[in-house]
């Protein structure tokens, strides 16, 4: 397996700080998705290597490994194990003499990930299988309600169900979707992050809701009933007599349903935006003449 410098993928130095991998991998990652790029044959290798960078890159234990062992980063723990078991009986005389040399250790490492036939170590060694990430782009409608979708991962379709109230960022992590184990290994993990995308009409604010609802001069004079829109059907709002411009009403219960609490939802906030009438006869012009003097 040909060496992958991760840093290199974001194009980033081995000097940046977490808030430079981060900025890096969201510029990448939306360039490269493969629903951005549907006609492009590189776009889906090219977003699972940066992934792959980012997994190794933006965790601070990973990216220790990473910087020490390059593509082996993943066996860190096994070799620094097994070479103390080594220099342990090593030191009792069980394996090589007191005396060991620089060759020896050289060897060691080279059976420890199975650059040599000399040792059946490696083969004794169960290693986790690789943690793939992904993004997952759905828009406000998608993330109201609870449904399901199937994502191809590595070529492997996978069915998954969304609860709905996922918000924007949030990551979810699907056990044993990842990359398959060695030996006998148990396989990595998958983990998914959401991207939902803004709502022309509403605007979300963790679990509640905020539009803006067109109201005619006269109903908000005199009041009225009017039927607006919500991401769940319609419904009636009663318009108390002079009503004012910007005035906010709150619909308890109409705004986002809350991640994985059946039935309990945010609150809806509706902003009035009073519209003055244009195109006016003479006669209307007159009335408010009259009005206005009154």
């Amino acid at each position: 397996m040909a060496f992958i410098d991760y840093y290199k993928v974001l194009g980033i130095e081995k000097s940046a700080t977490p808030k430079d991998i981060k900025n890096a991998y969201r510029k990448l990652a939306r360039k490269f998705h493969p629903d951005l790029n549907p006609n492009s044959k590189d776009a889906k290798s090219k977003f699972q290597e940066i992934n792959e960078a980012n997994e190794v890159l933006s965790d601070p234990e990973k990216r220790k490994k990473f910087d020490q062992y390059g593509k082996d980063w993943q066996h860190a723990e096994e070799f620094e194990k097994a070479n103390r078991q080594q220099r342990q009986s090593s030191s009792q005389g069980r394996r090589h003499s007191q005396n060991q040399t620089q060759d020896d250790y050289s060897d060691f490492f080279e059976s420890m990930f199975g650059k040599s036939t000399g040792s059946d170590w490696n083969r004794q060694v169960k290693y986790k299988g690789e943690d793939y990430n992904t993004e997952l782009h759905l828009n406000l409608i998608d993330a109201f309600k609870t449904h399901q979708q199937v994502l191809t991962v590595n070529n492997k379709k996978i069915r998954i169900t969304i609860p709905s109230g996922i918000s924007n960022g949030q990551i979810i992590k699907l056990s044993g979707q990842g990359g398959q184990g060695t030996n006998g290994g148990p396989n990595g993990d998958l983990y998914i992050t959401f991207a939902i995308a803004n709502h022309p009409r509403f605007k979300r604010v963790e679990n509640n809701l905020h539009t803006a609802v067109d109201l005619d001069l006269f109903t908000a004079i005199l009041g009225g009933e009017i039927t607006m829109d919500t991401l769940n059907g319609k419904v009636k709002l009663k318009v108390m007599p002079e009503t004012q411009n910007a005035s906010v009403i709150k619909l308890t219960g109409k705004g986002f349903p809350i991640y994985k609490k059946e039935g309990q939802f945010g609150d809806l906030y509706v902003t009035y935006t009073i519209k003055i009438p244009t195109n006016l006869s003479d006669k209307q012009k007159a009335i408010f003449r009259e009005l206005s003097q009154s």
